[in-house]
């Protein structure tokens, strides 16, 4: 597979944006809205020029600015997927994927499953049905790498699980560097083999999921990856574990040794909920808040429940033999050894 090289410096009114990225694979960016996550693509394809910054598909150079090349869109082996799809309205489904490029349309159209909706034009098509068009668009170019911009925001709930299925087993096979965008962080760990947050220009983090998920580089990065964060204050003691008083009030322990200033990292799947206080068993004593439920959100199969300073995932059946209820005191208890913490800055 090629190597995308990515290094530009872009002044932007709020912030800097500033990237150093090698893709030879599928990647995403998450973050905010505003992070500068479709100034990345913007550079990559050409349509944004940063005055520092250099470009390259291998050996094929795109963006030199200290040598003052700086290839036009139309030159840039570039396949650009945009949010809205950016369909031609006045053409058909044939006429949109011809526009990338005339030699493989049968073929792209047979690929997308739309060889039966060659005539019809955008307006008659479903969400889902857009967005392959416009894959078999940008992939009529012939690219060498494929930019994806909020792939699946544009999709109903029903919709988008499904079209997310086809587009994870579509990306390793086109053999493409890959580039998403999004605010998703589920998206883009169902799309990509790395994910890197980028905040205010900056990327906090490039990595695996199970990196993000384990090892955050920061407060940011762990609650968007859905951890609870929360803020206390620590104090290593004997035996190994560390302290640590929450701003809410409650002591809790660790196994990572920390002094000082923390945000402390907690999944919420990594949390049991129980209606009086757990038995203590031999070994090392699970941290337990007690507190009332405050809500509870079924989301399909799941149940989360907001306990005091923490968020809980369970599955529906749990919280029903729980028999689990706003207003309701629970006790809350996690392993020390899952509980991660962070310093703060």
């Amino acid at each position: 597979m090629a190597l995308l090289s990515v290094r530009f410096a872009l002044p932007r009114r709020e912030f800097r944006l500033e990237l150093a990225l090698e893709l030879d694979g599928v990647v995403a960016l998450v973050g905010p809205s505003g992070a500068g996550k479709s100034s990345v693509l913007s550079v990559i394809a050409g349509i944004v020029r940063p005055p520092h910054g250099r470009v390259a598909l291998d050996d094929e150079v795109w963006l030199d600015s200290e040598r003052g090349i700086n290839l036009a869109p139309d030159r840039r082996r570039v396949g650009l997927v945009f949010q809205e799809y950016a369909l031609f309205p006045h053409m058909t489904v044939r006429q949109n994927v011809a526009y990338g490029g005339r030699d493989r349309v049968d073929e792209l159209l047979a690929r997308f499953e739309l060889a039966g909706l060659a005539a019809a034009r955008p307006a008659a098509l479903s969400g889902g049905e857009r967005q392959r068009v416009a894959l078999a668009r940008a992939l009529a170019r012939e690219p060498g790498v494929l930019l994806l911009d909020e792939p699946l925001a544009s999709l109903d709930s029903r919709t988008k699980a499904s079209v997310r299925d086809e587009l994870a087993a579509l990306l390793p096979e086109l053999g493409l560097p890959t580039l998403i965008v999004t605010h998703d962080y589920e998206d883009a760990v169902a799309l990509a083999g790395r994910v890197g947050v980028l905040v205010a220009g900056e990327l906090r983090q490039l990595g695996r999921a199970e990196e993000l998920l384990t090892r955050p580089a920061d407060a940011f990065v762990a609650s968007f990856t859905g951890a609870n964060v929360l803020a206390g204050r620590a104090a290593r003691r004997s035996g190994g574990l560390t302290e640590v008083v929450l701003e809410s009030g409650e002591l809790i322990r660790s196994t990572d040794a920390l002094d000082g200033e923390v945000d402390v990292v907690i999944h919420p799947w990594d949390i049991t909920l129980s209606g009086v206080e757990p038995a203590a068993e031999p070994g090392l004593r699970p941290n337990q808040v007690r507190a009332e439920i405050a809500a509870m959100t079924r989301v399909g199969g799941r149940v989360l429940v907001a306990i005091g300073p923490l968020r809980v995932e369970l599955t529906g059946a749990a919280a029903a033999e729980l028999a689990l209820a706003p207003g309701v005191v629970a006790v809350a208890s996690f392993d020390p050894a899952l509980t991660r913490l962070i310093a703060r800055a």
